[in-house]
């Protein structure tokens, strides 16, 4: 019986509250901050609120996420652990708004 216990300990599953969560800020074709460094091979929450008077979407085909968010909305998204490197999203909405998430 302990080493049932003992087995549930170690495979419980990371909350949400466990993980980081980093804050990107989406404002009329500006996104905030335009370098995100994040930590490699650890699973992590990105906050992404759109502060504009638009809609704003964020797209990231490298991480395979997106969401739209209408203005005054704010969305959570999980991310799973990434490898080191650069991850490109952008503003779908606002043509030519990038920004870099790096994974160290």
């Amino acid at each position: 019986m302990y080493f049932c216990l003992a087995l549930l300990l170690v495979s419980a599953p990371v909350n949400a509250e466990d993980a980081p969560t980093y804050r990107i800020e989406m404002k009329d074709g500006v996104i905030m901050p335009q370098r995100l460094e994040v930590p490699a091979g650890k699973r992590f929450l990105i906050e992404v609120t759109n502060s504009g008077s638009s809609p704003a979407e964020f797209e990231s085909r490298d991480l395979k996420k997106e969401v739209v968010l209408a203005p005054g909305d704010k969305s959570t998204l999980v991310i799973r652990k990434l490898d080191p490197g650069e991850y490109i999203f952008f503003d779908d909405f606002h043509p030519g708004t990038t920004a870099v998430l790096v994974a160290k």
